[in-house]
């Protein structure tokens, strides 16, 4: 790999530049819903125009916009960092710190600091290292910054997807990927099978249940065929997952446990979300409803198993699925040039194994992967994801700017060698 150039490295700036322009995003409400980061963006645009880029603005939504910028590199190969600029909701007077910033030494607390505020403003610390230095960087740089990852919307990278704006070779998402001090790039996500069960039954009074039927006895009983009959079939994974599963295994074995993580990727995982059903306590219900989601494992066909889950909640008597929402797993490939990439940057960074994970969620990287896009997670952070209190800390931001600004050349370097 080509070494970084002097200059450069001299540029990146250090973790109080960062921290101040994470302060500075975070001032920004855009807890989603409602998802409004109009004011988050104009900021991000504010740092882009100072840096000289050229912007451009994408929105089905006028209060969700996207905004990309590019940094011309030595070849038209094109690298893009994305993150997102709205949060999740939180409680103020459940915080002991300010939801909207607030600098304790070395850490960084508000609601998005490490989700994913600070990647962000890494991100933007990357690119300003690049036109401060005036080096131009081995690949094309883009940076995607969009709104609507934390509820899963349509008005993010799915609108630009949609609309096909986002052109890149490769993608680094900064969602963070650490956990009690481990380190890691996600390479991988599950598929979900979002589905509403409603049951039928016959109505009575409460001291004589033997006239009626109750639906959500039914209701319960489909649940649990549906927990054993189908959640007990081994899934068909891919070969090329095994590898992953293997590392995830040792990752998450401090907190899931090995074996335990094992079976997460082994066969299908089953949570009741919601039921509701009956009038009162002394009426037998005669409908009843429940939400389930179903998680599978990366390269699994999620329409093959969501026709066993229907045939299984046929078997049921009075059962019927009324609603269903679906997506596919994707991952990438452990020699990819981008997973060779990020991991180099990553343990060149933080001195420790990066461990090549599956999520046992998915976000935006499964919308980019299934765009053809290689993607994947990156980003040093805490375990304060979406928490009261959440933080990031002064190493964090910093390692981000620094991992950031070298991983164009460590991925120069790898897709060159193929």
């Amino acid at each position: 790999m080509r070494a970084l150039p002097d200059p450069l490295v001299r540029a990146i700036p250090d973790a109080e530049g960062v921290a101040d322009l994470t302060l500075d995003l975070l001032a920004a409400d855009s807890q989603n819903p409602p998802g409004d980061t109009r004011e988050a963006m104009a900021r991000v645009e504010t740092e882009l125009d100072a840096l000289g880029l050229d912007t451009e603005r994408f929105a089905i939504d006028p209060k969700k916009p996207n905004v990309q910028a590019t940094l011309a590199g030595e070849t038209d190969r094109v690298l893009c960092f994305n993150g997102h600029l709205d949060t999740v909701t939180y409680d103020a007077d459940a915080w002991s710190r300010d939801p909207l910033g607030e600098r304790d030494g070395d850490r960084v607390y508000g609601r998005g600091a490490t989700d994913m505020k600070g990647p962000v403003a890494a991100m933007l610390a990357a690119a300003r290292a690049y036109v401060e230095s005036d080096t131009t960087p081995p690949v094309t740089l883009r940076f995607a910054f969009v709104s609507d990852e934390e509820t899963g919307g349509s008005a993010g990278v799915g609108a630009l997807v949609q609309a096909d704006r986002i052109a890149a070779d490769a993608c680094v998402i900064g969602e963070t990927t650490c956990s009690q001090g481990r380190h890691s790039i996600t390479v991988a996500d599950r598929g979900s099978i979002w589905l509403t069960l409603e049951a039928t039954g016959r109505s009575a009074h409460g001291s004589r249940p033997m006239l009626g039927v109750n639906a959500i006895d039914r209701l319960y009983d489909a649940v649990e065929t549906i927990r054993v009959d189908f959640g007990g079939q081994r899934l068909d994974v891919d070969p090329a997952l095994e590898s992953v599963i293997d590392e995830s295994a040792d990752y998450y074995a401090p907190t899931l446990g090995a074996d335990t993580t094992r079976e997460l990727f082994a066969y299908p995982s089953i949570n009741l979300g919601t039921i509701e059903g009956g009038e009162g306590v002394n009426t037998v219900p005669a409908s009843a409803r429940a939400r389930l989601d179903v998680r599978l494992t990366a390269g699994v066909d999620t329409r093959e198993v969501l026709a066993d889950i229907h045939a299984c909640a046929r078997s049921c008597e009075g059962i019927e699925v009324v609603d269903v929402s679906w997506s596919r797993g994707s991952f990438e490939p452990l020699d990819s040039p981008l997973v060779a990439a990020t991991t180099v940057a990553a343990e060149a960074v933080t001195g420790d194994r990066v461990y090549r994970r599956s999520a046992t969620g998915g976000g935006d990287a499964k919308k980019l992967r299934h765009a053809g896009i290689p993607t994947v997670e990156f980003a040093l952070g805490t375990d304060t994801v979406h928490a009261v209190d959440e933080y990031t800390t002064l190493d964090a931001l910093a390692g981000n700017a620094r991992a950031y600004t070298r991983l164009p050349y460590d991925y120069a370097a790898a897709a060159g060698s193929q």
